[in-house]
């Protein structure tokens, strides 16, 4: 095994970590706070398929997931900055705009911090893993590289990221006034299909980044401001 590809794997070990301290954490919470959304270690064990395609990025034609010709700033903080741009949108239209009155309790898409941290990392992780690194990997090491001998490997990939982004708006159908629903799924589109363009191009911690950006502000900058300052 390459160094690249080791220290790819070590990072990926530290990112199901991270996942494993939210199970363990969550169940610990749970038996003292009312409303922790409580994490199963079958769930963690699910984040393990991800492991065996981690190990042929490169065979797929995709960056490693730490490729050292890749500089920082475009596997890591464009892609927090461009989360940050579509999260804003949706703290000021869900968190503002549609619920004008104070908050009297967390609303359900919120954690209490700094427990928030650890859940929203660990849940961006999962949607990471089967949103991009299993499906966009799989098809191309498979169709692209194995049966097609590198032909067509734009339009394979394009396809399956036009895919992959469809699935979560699909999946989170919003509900309410149409230009709203426009809005979340045109929002939701766009920015899973950039993730799938910034894993082409940055790997798959690229992606991540951007869910990571977004998770930020919407679950966790959002959800601390609510519970230190309006139910305080």
């Amino acid at each position: 095994m390459n160094p690249n590809k080791k220290r790819s794997v070590l990072i990926f070990i530290l990112l199901l970590a991270i996942a494993a301290i939210t199970v363990w954490w969550s169940q610990s919470l749970a038996e003292t706070t009312d409303g922790i959304r409580v994490w199963q270690w079958n769930s963690w064990l699910i984040l393990l398929a991800g492991l065996p395609f981690i190990l042929i990025q490169k065979e797929a034609g995709l960056p490693e997931l730490y490729d050292p010709s890749i500089p920082n700033r475009q596997r890591i903080w464009y892609p927090l900055l461009i989360g940050f741009l579509f999260a804003i949108p949706d703290v000021i239209i869900v968190g503002f705009l549609m619920h004008p009155e104070p908050y009297t309790t967390m609303p359900p898409f919120l954690q209490p911090f700094p427990y928030s941290l650890s859940l929203y990392s660990s849940g961006a992780l999962e949607i990471e893993i089967f949103y991009r690194l299993i499906p966009i990997t799989l098809l191309l090491w498979l169709v692209s590289e194995k049966l097609l001998k590198g032909k067509y490997r734009d339009i394979i990939f394009w396809s399956v990221a036009i895919l992959t982004a469809v699935r979560e708006p699909l999946e989170q159908w919003p509900s309410g006034n149409i230009w709203f629903m426009i809005y979340a799924t045109g929002s939701g589109f766009a920015m899973n299909l950039w993730q799938a363009y910034q894993y082409r191009k940055a790997g798959f911690l690229g992606a991540l980044m951007i869910r990571y950006g977004h998770y930020l502000i919407w679950h966790i900058l959002l959800g601390v401001y609510i519970e230190f300052v309006v139910l305080k």
